[in-house]
């Protein structure tokens, strides 16, 4: 393959890039913090809360509270790996991040993008199992079998992922060192290469509809067990009752691949249409949001996990 020629602008591989945010909005991005920063603060506690109520709570040692746990954990990683980052780029302007850093904090944001998918599906899958089979549930559902599927999909959002930084780190040559985004997004750093980025493209794209893909027609199919067991239940109450175990798994699915889709397609399908201040937007929402919203479905809408949490604090208030 002929090597593809150099533009007069360009530049060995920087030892740094400067992230500089959402472009376009300059100084006015402070006021973002507004709402980033609480969507951040509320991943930390409410992720760390709950981690920390299904370890002291023995009861909660069940299939269903474990991979919520997985869930949050998973959640506390990918606010981590961004939140940081985007709240000091906002708040102080245009910050310079080490290549190596670069990279890292590439590999972790998709890596633990693709392992929430994986966790809503095996939530998906437990919900059906729950639903439709309630009697082998405890034989085919256990806790060793959920750690093993934990294990799984974090071994398959490394490997699926560790491609990313080094497709990246494979060129030698930048056409600038400025990232017009919050965080280290692959394609965001490929726009800044010089050279054959097909495999880039390529990768990227398949991966995107390969891994959500498979994990959404894996919900569908199991949402689709699920609702044709309940529909057969005599009563209306069984029914709603049915349904009703399934719902916080609904929001957060909802939560998640939402703004997740509408991120994908704009920045595919809409970038003449759509201004590259709102795709960044988008996805730094999608990134933040899930995590934030998730502790607060699940103890709102899961009854041991909102009395445990109502006993924790009746306990310590009558200490007072």
């Amino acid at each position: 393959m002929a090597e593809v020629p150099l533009p007069n602008s360009t530049f060995p591989r920087p030892a740094f890039f400067l992230l500089t945010g959402i472009p376009g909005l300059g100084g006015t991005q402070a006021w973002l913090t507004l709402v980033f920063g609480p969507m951040y603060l509320l991943a930390l506690l409410g992720n760390g809360t709950m981690l920390a109520v299904v370890q002291v709570d023995s009861t909660l040692h069940q299939p269903m509270f474990l991979l919520l746990a997985t869930l949050a954990a998973t959640d506390l990683g990918l606010a981590t790996s961004v939140g940081p980052g985007l709240l000091a780029v906002m708040w102080f302007g245009t910050r310079p991040m080490p290549y190596a850093a670069c990279l890292v904090q590439m590999f972790f944001v998709h890596a633990l993008t693709a392992m929430e998918s994986g966790v809503l599906l095996a939530m998906a899958c437990d919900r059906a199992v729950a639903v439709g089979s309630p009697l082998h549930y405890s034989i085919l559902v256990t806790k060793a079998r959920v750690g093993y599927t934990a294990l799984a999909l974090a071994l398959k959002a490394v490997a699926i992922v560790v491609p990313f930084p080094l497709l990246v780190a494979r060129f030698e040559h930048f056409r600038a060192k400025t990232i017009e985004h919050a965080y280290c997004a692959h394609m965001a750093v490929v726009e800044l290469v010089v050279g054959n980025t097909r495999a880039n493209y390529v990768y990227g794209l398949a991966l995107s509809l390969a891994v959500s893909g498979v994990d959404i027609l894996g919900i569908t199919g199991s949402y689709g067990l699920i609702a044709h067991t309940v529909l057969r239940l005599p009563t209306k109450e069984a029914r709603a009752k049915a349904f009703g175990t399934c719902s916080s798994h609904i929001c957060v699915i909802l939560a998640f691949y939402v703004p997740g889709l509408f991120s994908y397609l704009t920045h595919r399908f809409g970038r003449q249409t759509v201004p590259k201040p709102v795709h960044i937007l988008l996805s730094n929402i999608y990134l933040l949001l899930p995590p934030a919203l998730n502790p607060l479905i699940y103890g709102a809408r899961t009854k041991q996990i909102r009395d445990r949490l109502l006993e924790t604090f009746t306990f310590r208030k009558s200490q007072f």
